[in-house]
Parts: C-alpha cells; structure tokens; sequence
C-alpha cells in the first residue's frame, strides 16, 4: 500500500545505494509466514517440492544475506548470487541503472560478491531452516580456469543449495557467454556434475535470451545427455528493442517489461528443443499474474522475477500468487502441473 511513496524517495537515490537500503531493511524485517507447502500452486520440479512456482531471481540477494526474509514475502524459492569462488568488487560505479520510462533496467554489475567463504557461511548457518534456496554460481573475472573455477563453486555450494544454477550468460563479464558454445558447456557441466557429487542438488543451467537457432539446439542436447534438473530461460538481453529512457545507451544487460517478448520466445524455442523433456524456468519481463500465467502456458515449469519488484514494491510476490490460483481455478486445472505447456 505504501510502496509508491516509498519509490518516489528510493528514485531519487542511486539505483545501487536504493537496493542496498533495501538489503538492510530485510534483515530487520519482523519474520513473516512462508508459503505453505502443499497447496493449490504446489509442484514438484527436479525432485524437489515447490510450494506455489514464483521464485526471486537472482541478483536480488548476491551475497545469500536475507533468504529468509524473502521467502517470508510469498515467493515459493529464492536463488541467491551470483557468488564467484574470490571475492569481486565487479565493475566500476554506477553500474546499476532505472530506465523508469521502459519499467526497466540496465545493469553491468560484473559479478560483484564477497566470494564463497563468507556466502558459505551465513548459508551454512541458516540450513534447517527449511525452504527453497538456490545458489547461482559464476566464475572470476580474471580467473586462469573459469572452468574449474565452476567445479570448486559447485563442490563448496552443494551441501548448502537446494539446487545449484550455473551462470554462463551474464553479458558483464568478458568471455563468459562464450561458455554456452557446444564443446565448452559440455566440458562445463562435466565438470560441474563431479563435483557436485553423488546426491547432491540438481543442476540448472542459466542461459542466454540472445541465441541463435543452432545455439539453442546444441544446449537442449547436452541438457538432456546431462540430465539437468532444468533450464532457466533466460538471462539479460544485450539487444535494445525500442526505448524511450535517456539512459537506453547504457552498456549492460537489460532487463524488465522491454525483455518480456524476447524472454517469453525464447522459451517456446526451448520447449520445442527439448520435446519438453527438462523443466523450464521462465524468467524475463515477468511483472504480473498475467505474465507469469501465459509463461507457464507457454512451457515454464516455474517462474522468477527480479527487475519487477522494483517498480512494484515487496508485494508483488503475493499479488502474482494470489492472481496465479484465480486463473488456474478459471481455466479448470486441477493442479498447476496440468497448465504447464497448454498455449
């Protein structure tokens, strides 16, 4: 109710400083009632039970520092991340940009996070208390062996994710979405699939909204030889639709309501690709019931959001929950895994 207010303070700060108060502020928000598990949005996805399919992309939460928190505003998962084995300061400020005109942003964070160490230990410290939190796992920058560099993130985060999200299709670190090219993703998630060890959290892979047909085609394949637990579909665009913010010309990735077409496209393809044999998770331009509705409809198993909550405040994950069961109930399905697919 009182979040426009609250926007109209936090814009007139930088984009960076606003999330960072938002950071401190959930870490002494009261705690609040999670999603129940069970209920009439429940799925079950690589083996694991969610309670209604709205997750918090990642970004949001880096450093794994308010899981709780957020899983306390109605989302059914929270992935956290990207952490990188080394502490990185990402790139230079100001890296974070509101284009409020296109209810979107543009970001060239670069992977900034204070490295596994520290992420391993507050995650570790919160373990029993239950609910969905994925950890979204990357590389340095200047790593020698970004390869491996995955390996020891997927070795030291196993014990404490629910699932773990491989990220090779960030655009704000050099070389990074080269890793989506057949030979290299292959030897990636080899890698990765090791040390993750024996029964240990399912892998999901996190690409790009900017691939090219064969592209597309190869990452089914590998995903499928590999049996990932899903695909995350999709990272950040590079490419500019139209735009009406000054700020349009900002080099980074850009997300939000501009990206919803793209993002919802290139899950179809993916559908397709796969004969819908791995789950799908549909992130991009996702800011309503209706979005994330017509995500599922068109094959996403799950859905996350992230750039939304920006413009629409902390309520929007009960708003789109709520709004999700409406339509489910108005469409005649039974339970939401009947709806996945259906468009």
């Amino acid at each position: 109710m009182f979040y426009p207010l609250l926007r109209s303070a936090l814009f007139r700060i930088d984009a960076e400083r606003a999330h960072g108060l938002a950071i401190a502020a959930l870490k002494f928000a009261e705690p609040r009632r999670r999603a129940a598990p069970g209920g009439p949005l429940a799925i079950r996805v690589a083996g694991i039970d969610f309670p209604n399919p709205l997750g918090l992309a990642a970004g949001f939460d880096k450093d794994g520092e308010v899981p709780d928190a957020l899983l306390g505003l109605g989302f059914g998962f929270v992935e956290v991340g990207s952490i990188t084995p080394l502490p990185q300061a990402g790139n230079p400020r100001p890296r974070l940009f509101r284009l409020a005109e296109d209810r979107a942003v543009i970001n060239r964070m670069g992977f900034n996070n204070g490295g596994a160490r520290i992420a391993a230990e507050r995650l570790g410290a919160r373990l029993g208390r239950g609910g969905i939190v994925g950890i979204n796992i990357g590389a340095n920058k200047d790593s020698a062996d970004r390869v491996a560099d995955y390996a020891t993130m997927a070795s030291l985060m196993a014990p404490l994710a629910s699932y773990l999200a491989v990220n090779v299709s960030s655009p704000n670190t050099p070389g990074l979405r080269a890793l989506q090219d057949e030979g290299a993703l292959a030897a990636l998630l080899d890698g990765v699939l090791a040390a993750r060890g024996a029964g240990g959290p399912p892998v999901f892979l996190k690409v790009a909204p900017d691939l090219e047909p064969a592209d597309i085609d190869a990452i089914a394949r590998i995903a499928l030889d590999r049996q990932l637990g899903a695909l995350i579909v999709s990272n950040t665009t590079i490419s500019r639709p139209p735009l009406g913010s000054p700020l349009a010309g900002e080099t980074g990735g850009l997300s939000g309501a501009p990206l919803r077409d793209l993002a919802q496209q290139r899950l179809r393809d993916f559908r397709v690709a796969t004969g819908g044999a791995i789950p799908l998770v549909g992130v991009g331009g996702i800011a309503s019931a209706e979005d994330a509705w017509a995500r599922i409809r068109a094959g996403a198993s799950l859905v996350q959001l992230y750039s939304a909550m920006v413009y629409e405040g902390p309520g929007i994950a009960r708003r789109i929950v709520d709004g999700l069961q409406a339509f489910m109930q108005r469409d005649g399905f039974t339970t939401l895994a009947e709806a996945v697919g259906t468009a």
